[in-house]
């Protein structure tokens, strides 16, 4: 670990200051015991750094500690949010904000901390009752009028995490300026300053109420309900990973026609060590190792899993031969946008001024579809927050039909802004249940899409580094490429080279042209001769530097799948070997 001496008094001096009476007592022993220890791994990684606000706002392992999640943090960054809506709200009588959390150890008690400061700072408090879905979260703040919103969750994080996410007054997660002007406010702060006392007065509890309206509205989203009547018994498993997804998900089935519903037992039980996988996150095959046991005892038509914090949503079908296999994020964000286009035009619901929105990294096939069936489609950064200011710089003009990123997150409808997992499930089993109505699986569907737009292949390879030396390593490696982009990736010659922290575009004849983004993110990405696309980022919420890949293929009939399974995964090793990391 690192040997600075500077950093370590840095560090040092930053704990002392947790030592005063301020602070609870487990606190202050908690912080001796970093202080007093001859290895100083524990106390630069808890005081190096103040947590920030990254893709996913706030987020951190609980513990003691500037750079930890406990309610010192959440205080003062309460604290600091408070000070900067009533800078930014003066001339409001009232300002509101929603107040909501998830499962996790500690979410309920950072949650009360939380809406007694901002009931403390004269700010009323609209506080959910129970445990509820992140996009409820979104949804509350519009319903309410809020001028902001609190959402204590670390999402699919490990059980040692946990979060704080920071929403305007769209429901939106916070952006530029904003973003930077709360954190500004929250680095003013010093945790005398906090006002911890409540005001009991200015925090309303709230919960079935909005569940209805919420649920309610989530039910007109459906395309075609027609289909849902005739496949009323699909058979579906559902797992909410022990999380939020439990309190909504089951209802929004049900509500939307669907009696055939089966959730896996052992993961409908609450809990924040989330006792039955060794990551709650949907994109782990693992985490649905329950599921697909129930599925195959019920010889189910679709699996289903959301994340702890019920905003994403991980999903598994038969395949020609009748076995199960998962199916990825940007495949699931696939079947999304080709179901909704497909069936707005097929039912005269789309209009010339519909657009759907994708992230940068995610697969380009719905670039191919959007092309080819003349649909608007933006591409934006990774992180809901971009995708919600693209439905909010065209409110009033053009009318937002979905959206999605190869991380498991959709949103199908513009009264939440952020990744929402009760819509997308209900959604996903009404695309299944229209699959079914022509005797196919959504396996045959995505089939129908790679014969008809081109086969891709995603691949995402996630370098993990902890601590201050590894966040020191992320930057020397993202420094690398930048200032030695590769010429050639995995045989095949580099033809554009896009920088989106100078926004750039490199052309293989030389040329450079601007890219036209709303700020500038730490990403590189590559396109290659033969189609191949290459990204890499480093994470906003975790500690691990992220490449994705996206292999191209063309695929002339159903039987051609495996082979272009085959030829991607040999490109993929190449790729890895080109770039270190195989």
């Amino acid at each position: 670990m690192e040997n600075n001496a500077e950093l370590i008094k840095q560090c040092e001096q930053m704990a002392r200051q947790w030592l005063s009476p301020s602070f609870d007592e487990k606190t202050r022993n908690e912080v001796q015991a970093m202080i007093d220890n001859a290895d100083k791994t524990a106390l630069i990684d808890s005081f190096y750094r103040t947590l920030e606000f990254g893709t996913g706002g706030l987020r951190g392992i609980m513990g003691a500690g500037t750079n930890r999640m406990n309610i010192y943090v959440v205080g003062m960054a309460t604290q600091g949010f408070a000070n900067y809506l009533k800078m930014n709200f003066a001339d409001r009588d009232q300002i509101k904000v929603a107040v909501c959390h998830d499962c996790r150890n500690n979410s309920r008690l950072f949650a009360e901390t939380a809406a007694s400061i901002f009931s403390a700072n004269g700010i009323k408090v609209y506080l959910f009752e129970d445990m509820r879905p992140t996009p409820e979260c979104s949804f509350a703040i519009r319903h309410y009028q809020c001028q902001a919103g609190v959402n204590i969750t670390a999402s699919h994080n490990p059980r040692e995490y946990n979060g704080y996410k920071a929403y305007w007054e769209d429901g939106a997660q916070v952006l530029a300026p904003h973003d930077a002007g709360i954190i500004a406010e929250v680095n003013k702060v010093k945790i005398e300053d906090v006002k911890f006392t409540p005001n009991r007065a200015l925090i309303e509890t709230i919960g079935e109420e909005i569940d209805r309206i919420y649920l309610d509205l989530i039910k007109t989203i459906s395309i075609d309900p027609e289909v849902i009547k005739r496949q009323k018994d699909l058979k579906i498993v559902y797992t909410p990973l022990h999380g939020t997804g439990m309190t909504m998900i089951p209802r929004s089935l049900k509500h939307w026609g669907f009696e055939n519903v089966h959730c896996v037992e052992e993961q409908m039980k609450r809990s924040g060590d989330f006792p039955t996988v060794v990551s709650p996150n949907p994109e782990n095959p693992e985490a649905l190792t329950l599921a697909l046991r129930d599925a195959k005892e019920l010889d189910a038509d679709i699996v289903m899993a959301s994340d702890p914090d019920a905003d994403r949503v991980g999903m598994a079908c038969k395949d020609s031969n009748g076995e199960w296999v998962l199916i990825n994020g940007n495949q699931t964000c696939l079947l999304f946008l080709y179901y909704i286009i497909k069936n707005r035009l097929a039912t005269g619901k789309m209009q010339p001024s519909d657009f759907i929105v994708k992230t940068i990294v995610t697969t380009e096939v719905i670039k191919e579809i959007a092309d080819r069936q003349h649909v608007e489609m933006r591409d934006c950064y990774t992180g809901f927050k971009w995708i919600a200011r693209e439905i909010a710089i065209s409110e009033g003009k053009q009318k937002y039909i979905g959206g999605g990123e190869e991380s498991y997150g959709f949103l199908a409808q513009d009264f939440v802004r952020d990744k929402d997992a009760v819509s997308a499930c209900s959604l996903l089993a009404e695309i299944c249940a229209w699959a079914k109505d022509q005797g196919k699986t959504l396996y045959d569907v995505l089939m129908d899409i790679y014969l008809e737009y081109g086969f891709s292949k995603e691949f995402t390879i996630n370098v993990v580094k902890p601590g201050k030396s590894g966040a020191d390593e992320i930057k020397s490696m993202m420094d690398n490429f930048r200032n030695n982009p590769p010429k050639e990736i995995g045989g095949s010659k580099v033809c554009v080279w896009k920088d989106y922290q100078t926004l750039e575009q490199f052309n293989a004849d030389g040329t450079k042209t601007p890219l036209d983004m709303p700020a500038t993110s730490n990403v590189l990405q590559w396109f290659c001769e033969d189609g191949n696309k290459v990204s890499v980022r480093p994470s906003g919420t975790e500690p691990k530097i992220k490449f994705y890949l996206e292999i191209k293929n063309e695929m002339k009939c159903t039987g051609c799948y495996a082979r272009c399974e085959k030829e991607s995964d040999e490109k993929i090793a190449a790729i890895k070997k080109s770039l270190g990391l195989d």
